[in-house]
């Protein structure tokens, strides 16, 4: 790697290279040579890593991606790993994965570098600005937006989120599910269904996996209610799963069980669903309506508390359900002694329960013991 490749062209290296000298850096390495610090004329990302750590270790692949894709598209940039290594042996070990350049091991080269970037935790990837200021962290910008995060400036930064905040609001189906030549999602059986078919329906959202818990709980209550609406020949309403499944594999097992479609594994569409709807946790459903618009953030709440009567899980139609609720508790007793069971039954809200008399599915009004696990629905009294 030659030091005249790096003068080629110049955005904002010379006075962040100058501040670097003034921190006691005299000159950066490569994997093969070491290049003079002042012929460096790019837009600067300083690197804060070490080997020892496990974050920093699991961020290099996509970092080397994203570095390496920039350089393809002729970008003009340049990250420097500034080394947290506990000795020279591990800088060594964790820079030969690295394709850029690196600030010699020196402990106390990067003590003044840490105090003059108030740098706190790693991995840490700091932009460097014309004057050598710093800009926030780059990671979790990379983590979103990949190459659309360059340069990284805070301008940047609100484009890209005006862009997500436009997906969401928007009301085109098409924004949020398209991915470049990709116009389509699959079903269980691998057919690819156009997106521009689930125009004017409504759409849940669904983001899981097969290895969490609580999402193949979820999964049983989703199907319920998608299986009346759809034997009730309701064709307007399809759920979609977006998959934070482990690999390709648990996502083809995962979606031949489920009756509705998906997004391909691994596609950029699942992380920009996640970030442009906030998903922190799953399971999670987000509903959208006719119009692509978005009814709620919490559709797992509605499917749990009301099922398929939600539907069209619009605010209205969850007001009407819980008059109805409340009309039909307005002629039930508050306790009743059933000969069925030996103990008094008290009556309760439940989202979904098995009446241990008939054994059929419950929902909604049931009589329970607070003594054992007993439940009855209401219209097996006697």
């Amino acid at each position: 790697m030659a030091g005249g490749e790096y003068g080629a062209e110049y955005i904002d290296g010379s006075t962040s290279t100058s501040i670097l000298a003034a921190e006691g850096v005299e000159f950066l390495v490569s994997a093969e040579d070491k290049i003079p610090l002042l012929s460096l004329q790019k837009k600067i990302c300083l690197f804060f890593s070490a080997n020892w750590c496990r974050p920093c270790r699991a961020l290099i692949p996509q970092l080397v991606q994203f570095y390496n894709t920039l350089r393809i598209m002729g970008r003009n940039l340049e990250i420097i790993f500034v080394s947290f290594d506990r000795d020279e042996n591990g800088f060594n070990e964790h820079f030969k994965l690295m394709p850029w350049l690196a600030v010699p091991f020196d402990i106390n080269i990067r003590r003044r570098l840490c105090d003059r970037y108030r740098v706190d935790r790693i991995p840490l990837l700091i932009p460097l600005g014309p004057n050598g200021e710093s800009d926030e962290d780059a990671v979790e910008l990379i983590e979103d937006y990949g190459v659309d995060a360059f340069p990284f400036s805070r301008e940047r930064r609100e484009e890209l989120r005006a862009v997500d905040k436009m997906k969401q609001q928007g009301g085109k189906l098409e924004d949020l599910l398209v991915n470049g030549p990709r116009d389509y999602i699959l079903s269980g059986d691998g057919r690819k269904v156009l997106v521009s078919e689930l125009v004017g329906k409504t759409i849940g959202l669904y983001f899981g996996a097969h290895w969490c818990p609580p999402c193949r709980a979820f999964t049983i209550q989703l199907k319920g209610a998608y299986n009346l609406l759809k034997t009730s020949q309701n064709k307007s309403f399809e759920i979609i799963f977006i998959s934070t499944d482990r690999d390709q594999e648990e996502f083809n097992l995962h979606i031949k069980s489920m009756p509705w479609l998906a997004i391909p594994y691994n596609d950029k569409t699942q992380q920009d669903l996640c970030r442009i709807f906030d998903i922190k946790g799953i399971p999670a459903l987000v509903l959208l309506g006719p119009d692509g618009k978005t009814l709620s953030t919490n559709g797992r709440a509605l499917i749990s508390s009301y099922g398929a009567e939600a539907f069209p899980f619009t605010e209205s139609r969850r007001t009407e359900v819980e008059a109805a609720l409340g009309k039909e508790v307005d002629g039930l007793p508050h306790q009743v002694k059933d000969p069925k069971h030996e103990h008094v039954l008290g009556l309760d809200m439940a989202k979904a329960y098995v009446c241990d008399f008939c054994k059929g599915q419950g929902r909604f009004w049931v009589f329970s013991c607070e003594k054992c696990d007993f439940d009855l629905h209401p219209t097996c009294l006697e």
